[in-house]
């Protein structure tokens, strides 16, 4: 049978999320109902209801969460009901030839719960990264529950389903950033932030925030930035190079997604650096004309950041631990704490740059 729980949708194009009842099936093979606690209001969720994903209306929005599993369906054996799980959109298959030659975080076979949660009508629902956890409980594959400390604040270590991990991998996993390595991070919204917070972390310095709002790069010092540079009257390049004895940071991470941006991180960058991509494009953009001598003559590597590039069984627990022994402020995420009805002017508020995140939480 299934059960009946409040939920956000996007019926269409741009306009106003609604707060409806939908249909939860119980869970089948291979998948879990968990009763959500808290999600984040990522931008992703935005994308989706703007139609910058797909237009397969209506989805069922919502993403980075956490919460406990309350069913699963047989077969199920890594979780199991009363589990405090954060959710992942990446559930990895085991068989694909990315995880054939060691590299599940890669996984190019990723799954989601077979059924589909439907509007009471019986139109069935698009959830968002295939999770869609703007909702009272919502139907997984078990593969995106991970397991974690249970005595962790939900708000807070549900942001790491989707923009924290994203920031903290760009840096750690697809940058390689390491002690004595400089970075320089272009975007200081969510995911640019985690990243500033990721290369303090791995101990990193000298660590840029570029951005073009004050109040953001004020959060980015926060972090652990140990310089800030306001590209609104700044040329970014110049002020990276001059903080950097005049070479460029050793990893620059674009957390924007725009092709002026990324042309800046790789001007940025010094020789043989990285670039990392990690903000998300939208399909009409191009990259930038770069004269295919520089691309050539500047050496390193030009890299895309899928979700951090991370594994979720092995970072979650790792960087939820790290959270409980006061050495990762997931709390100076959490902007506001917020309910159900509340999301579209949560997505006001980021589209101002108001927030780094709204976090909606469930009773």
């Amino acid at each position: 049978m299934s059960q009946q729980v409040r939920a956000v949708v996007a019926r269409a194009k741009g306009q106003p999320v609604e707060v409806v009842t939908i249909n939860v099936p119980d869970p089948g093979p291979g998948e879990a109902v968990v009763k959500v606690q808290a999600c984040g209001v990522c931008h992703t969720d935005l994308h989706y209801r703007e139609g910058g994903i797909n237009d397969d209306f209506p989805f069922l929005l919502g993403h980075e969460a956490a919460g406990v599993v309350e069913a699963v369906g047989p077969d199920v054996t890594a979780v199991a009901p009363g589990d405090f799980v954060i959710l992942n959109w990446r559930a990895v298959c085991g068989d694909c030839r990315a995880c054939d030659r060691g590299e599940p975080w890669y996984c190019f076979a990723t799954h989601n719960a077979t059924q589909k949660m439907t509007l009471e009508d019986g139109t069935e629902l698009s959830p968002a990264l295939g999770i869609g956890a703007f909702a009272e409980k919502t139907l997984v594959a078990a593969g995106q529950c991970t397991k974690v400390d249970p005595s962790a604040r939900p708000a807070a270590v549900g942001l790491l389903g989707c923009g924290v991990m994203a920031g903290i991998g760009a840096a750690i996993n697809t940058g390689a950033v390491t002690r004595g390595k400089s970075v320089a991070v272009i975007g200081c919204g969510g995911v640019g932030v985690a990243a500033i917070a990721g290369s303090a972390l791995a101990g990193a310095s000298p660590i840029i925030a570029v951005d073009i709002d004050p109040k953001k790069l004020e959060q980015a010092k926060r972090m652990g930035a140990t310089h800030t540079v306001d590209s609104s009257g700044t040329d970014p390049v110049a002020a990276i190079q001059e903080l950097t004895g005049g070479n460029g940071a050793d990893v620059v991470i674009e957390a924007v997604g725009r092709p002026e941006t990324w042309k800046q991180a790789f001007y940025a960058r010094d020789l043989a650096g990285t670039v990392v991509l990690v903000g998300v494009p939208t399909p009409d953009m191009k990259v930038p004309d770069i004269p295919l001598i520089d691309v050539f003559g500047r050496g390193g590597s030009l890299k895309s950041s899928w979700y951090g590039d991370c594994l979720p069984s092995r970072d979650f627990p790792m960087l939820v631990d790290l959270y409980q022994q006061g050495r990762l402020d997931l709390d100076a995420f959490v902007t506001e704490e917020i309910g159900i009805d509340d999301i579209e002017a949560a997505f006001e508020k980021m589209h101002h740059g108001d927030v780094l995140r709204s976090v909606v939480l469930f009773s």
